[in-house]
């Protein structure tokens, strides 16, 4: 079959590789339909996660079941599924405490595990899914070809927006503001509006994601940067918000991030950290509180799954552009040189 294949700095390619097969009694094979490619994702492309070895791409897909092993009770052939990024047994201490992130037992698609073992990813015509059952999400029927881009916003980008916005505890007639106006930050506008915040401020220069950000309920757009649009938030809302999401993961965001921010509010923080140094001493003269980390998706999903299904939530626009999974390095290059804000790829 058909792979998408991450080697080393800027070399992504398509290639000929092995078919998987259910291996073990709790395995499922799923046959991709859509994938996507993330930000994570294009850190590889830019070394900033080196690979010992090559590795099959991506974490984000959604399918139809082929097989399942001998083991597997809650999915059959034929279902549509949703993948979280990361496999989970859902009996080990951290998946009954709600944090499947940090399963006992877990891997993440397309990435090495500590012993240097490797999950597939889902960039890819089939995938192999160990621990089946707790890791996949049936939908109840077979979605329309119109709704796939939104229940595959539900492997990553849509329950990262979401927890973005609990971490900030944004509420009812909260003021929010997001620093990122990518999917994550675009899914993060669109859960505030779900949790009832009545003022959202986009922080972007670009006229499309701006767009995109009204749409999903932002009712200002700040185009500044740096210390200069954190003052014209601060100028914008009388001194700042309670309620900041940084949804980048660079230094430059998070100081934005904290010059938004009122004395003793929220910073949620999504964005992966690459290179991060935390300005602490910035936080403690503002009486900050900062929270966030990787998304809890698995857990997550079954609160958002029906909203998606009845058009309540809307995420799938920020899936702006559509590659043939030959195509996968045209994608992750349109993406890295932001000529899209997020693509999907078909096999």
């Amino acid at each position: 079959m058909r792979a998408v294949v991450m080697h080393t700095v800027g070399d992504v390619r398509i290639e000929d590789v092995p078919e998987p097969r259910v291996e073990q009694p709790t395995d499922a094979l799923v046959r991709v339909v859509a994938a996507a490619v993330c930000g994570s994702d294009l850190s590889v492309l830019r070394g900033l996660s080196p690979l010992p070895r090559p590795i099959r791409s991506g974490h984000e897909f959604v399918g139809v079941v082929e097989d399942v092993g001998s083991e597997v009770a809650a999915l059959r052939r034929g279902q549509f599924v949703i993948a979280p990024f990361s496999t989970s047994d859902g009996s080990c201490a951290n998946c009954r405490r709600g944090m499947p992130i940090a399963c006992d037992n877990g891997m993440f698609f397309g990435e090495f595990g500590p012993d240097g073992s490797a999950l597939d990813g889902g960039q890819a015509e089939f995938v192999r899914v160990p621990l089946a059952d707790t890791t996949l999400l049936a939908v109840p029927e077979m979605p329309p070809e119109e709704l796939v881009p939104a229940l595959l916003a539900l492997t990553d980008v849509l329950p990262t927006g979401h927890e973005a916005a609990l971490h900030a505890e944004v509420r009812p007639g909260a003021t929010v503001v997001v620093v990122g106006d990518g999917a994550v930050g675009q899914c993060a506008t669109l859960a505030c509006r779900r949790l009832g915040a009545e003022r959202i401020v986009m922080m972007s220069r670009n006229p499309e994601r701006q767009r995109l950000a009204r749409a999903h309920g932002a009712t200002d757009i700040v185009a500044t940067r740096g210390d200069e649009g954190a003052a014209e938030v601060a100028e914008l809302l009388g001194g700042g918000s309670d309620h900041v999401i940084e949804a980048v993961g660079t230094l430059q965001s998070m100081q934005q991030a904290i010059g938004c921010a009122r004395p003793g509010g929220r910073i949620g923080y999504v964005g992966l950290p690459w290179g991060v140094s935390l300005p602490l001493w910035e936080l403690f003269g503002k009486n900050l509180r900062l929270s966030g980390g990787g998304a809890n998706v698995r857990a997550t999903m079954p609160e958002l799954v029906p909203e998606v299904l009845d058009g309540t939530l809307r995420p799938g626009g920020v899936f702006d552009a559509s590659f043939a999974l030959a195509d996968a390095p045209q994608a992750f290059h349109a993406m890295d040189t932001r000529q899209c804000v997020k693509p999907v790829l078909r096999p």
